[in-house]
């Protein structure tokens, strides 16, 4: 019988009960459990946002999680060019993707070789964009963040 492998990537930034959720049911869903960490870089490339956790330290929090079996650092834009690093053969994602421009080419580009995009229900009431807004209103209002000089 063959090893189901999913991949569940995210920028993991801000940690959330919707990251734990997406994490939960996609170890439910294959035997071995990777989650991709998308770096800082492709973070300022591809979403135009900068982390406030480091890469490193957010692929320490998601390693440490029960439910993933490995962590993969996200270095490259194109999910192809990951699933060629990685060979998963589920892809996992949450539902706000289902039926855009950008998950429809997903799944074409993902069927191509044989991977399935399973997903998941978006945490609505809780999001990364949610509390970074609340973090950037705070620290408009004066309350600053601390440097990384601060906190090391």
């Amino acid at each position: 019988m063959a090893v189901s492998i999913g991949y569940a990537a995210g920028a993991f930034d801000l940690f959330h009960i919707g990251h734990l959720n997406i994490l939960r049911h996609a170890k439910e869903q294959c035997d071995l459990l990777i989650a991709g960490v998308v770096s800082d870089e492709m973070l300022r490339l591809v979403k135009g946002v900068e982390p406030f956790v480091p890469t490193i330290e957010r692929a320490q929090i998601v390693r440490d999680i029960k439910y993933v079996d490995h962590v993969h650092i996200e270095t490259v834009p194109d999910k192809l060019e990951v699933w060629r690093e990685v060979g998963f053969t589920h892809f996992f994602k949450g539902d706000d993707w289902r039926g855009t421009e950008k998950g429809l080419r997903l799944e074409r580009d993902f069927a191509a070789v044989g991977v399935q995009v399973v997903y998941f229900p978006y945490t609505a009431h809780t999001s990364s964009t949610q509390l970074r807004r609340a973090l950037e209103a705070a620290s408009a209002a004066g309350e600053d963040r601390p440097s990384a000089r601060e906190t090391a």
